[in-house]
Order: C-alpha cells, then structure tokens, then sequence
C-alpha cells in the first residue's frame, strides 16, 4: 500500500492512500484540497502510479532481506 500525507504543524491535513485511491482530507483546508485533486485526473493518476513506480519494485529486494536475516 501506497501512503503520501500532508502535515502542517504537525497536524495531517490531507493524506493520499493507493487502497483508497483518492486523496482525504481531515481538516476543513485538507477537505477543499482532496476535493480539488480529486478532481484532477492527472493528480490522481500520478499517486497511483506511485504504488507501482515505488511499492512494486521494491517488494521482492525487501522480501528476500527479511527471510535471510531469520
């Protein structure tokens, strides 16, 4: 899974997740935000295309790490 958030002051305004696939917003400029990226096709395509482009490639290199340190 593919999580991107957004924090101000320590406080996560807007956070992206690939199991969702759009973006949620939990303060009131965090909701305009998701509202306006949801919106944007190309936005929205680009952070899915983040689970493949980072997550994926990386799974087996991370799998074999794990069973030869047990």
């Amino acid at each position: 899974e593919f999580i991107r958030s957004y924090y101000y002051n320590k406080l996560e305004y807007t956070r992206f997740s690939s199991s969702v696939g759009k973006f949620v917003g939990f303060t009131e400029r965090g909701v305009k935000n998701a509202e306006y990226w949801n919106n944007n096709p190309s936005i929205l395509s680009n952070m899915k295309a983040q689970k493949e482009a980072v997550c994926l490639n990386h799974v087996q290199s991370k799998y074999d790490n794990v069973l030869t340190k047990s």
